[in-house]
């Protein structure tokens, strides 16, 4: 087999290194430490529809998550890892099975500290790159400068004419999210949908002011979304009682039966301090910094023609 042509993505794989460099100095200055965690574990987080690779009667990570909340138990307090993450049969413009994930958590902020953070690390990465905060993409001229937040449900209003409440009660809010809400975020700065449904908390806790909400945002640009976040939730009762409900879900989906993360949820028991966490798929972001339209774009895939 004759080997694959790199040389039209060097300057890619150049931008991306920069890339990485300049999001480790945005967290270096804000004195958060590196970390690195297991990449084969033995329970991942049951999660409804993510499907993890099984591994030598273990898991390859989906996220490390699990792992860094743990070091948040045991007294970090700033922490982020950037490493290899593994979803089974994602492959897609913005998909592979193998992925980037760029992870970070920080003690006694809120998930909107953690935005106001987010997007200064990113305005910081479009300055030391291109000497400007703004950044074309795919013909949009992205503003890193500023950023926006929306709720869900303003969203759902706004592009698709339905409460977000309503279409998760009548199970539309996937299709709606994705054919309508989503292509319309982010298209001059970063944009966080924020609050989403509390039965989609996921691993967040509810809002102290509206338990209708989750404390959770996602971050989207030119309608690609780029990263999750959470105010962690620290109550090992209700999360038990979560994972228990995914487990039951993916059972009766019949996707692959994974334990009880009984090693996290213990250290959850022993105390967690409020802290908020945010997980960004890096190669995305570096598609938007490359301008890059496919993920293959800004990844060396070896001897795949």
């Amino acid at each position: 087999m004759e080997p694959v042509n790199f040389s039209a993505k060097k300057a890619n794989l150049i931008r991306r290194s920069e890339l990485l460099r300049a999001v480790r100095e945005a967290f270096y200055a804000e004195n958060f430490h590196e970390v690195a965690t297991e990449v084969k574990i033995p329970a991942p987080a049951p999660e409804e529809y993510i499907e993890s690779v099984a591994c030598q009667g273990e898991f390859l990570r989906t996220s490390p998550e699990l792992a860094m909340k743990q070091l948040l138990c045991a007294g970090m307090e700033k922490i982020f890892q950037i490493g290899p993450a593994f979803r089974a049969e994602e492959k897609g413009r913005k998909h592979r099975e193998e992925f980037t994930i760029m992870e970070y958590y920080a003690v006694n902020w809120d998930y909107r500290e953690l935005a106001r953070f987010t997007a200064n690390m990113l305005k910081y990465a479009a300055q030391k790159i291109f000497g400007s905060s703004v950044v074309d993409y795919q013909g949009s001229a992205i503003d890193f400068s500023r950023y926006n937040f929306i709720t869900v449900d303003e969203a759902f209003r706004k592009y698709a004419g339905i409460s977000a409440f309503d279409a998760d009660k009548d199970g539309s809010f996937d299709e709606v999210m994705v054919l309508k809400v989503e292509p319309a975020l982010g298209r001059s700065c970063p944009e966080f949908l924020i609050d989403y449904p509390a039965s989609r908390a996921s691993l967040s806790r509810l809002s102290a002011l509206d338990d209708r909400v989750a404390e959770r945002w996602e971050l989207y640009i030119c309608g690609v979304e780029l990263g999750n976040a959470f105010g962690e939730l620290t109550d090992a009762a209700e999360q038990r009682k979560r994972f228990m409900e995914a487990l039951k879900f993916r059972a009766s989906a019949g996707m692959l039966p994974y334990p009880v993360p009984e090693e996290f949820l213990s250290a959850l028991e022993n105390g967690m301090p409020e802290s908020s966490g945010c997980a960004i798929g890096f190669d995305r972001l570096a598609m938007i910094f490359c301008n890059a339209y496919d993920i293959g774009e800004v990844i060396f895939e070896a001897m795949r023609p």
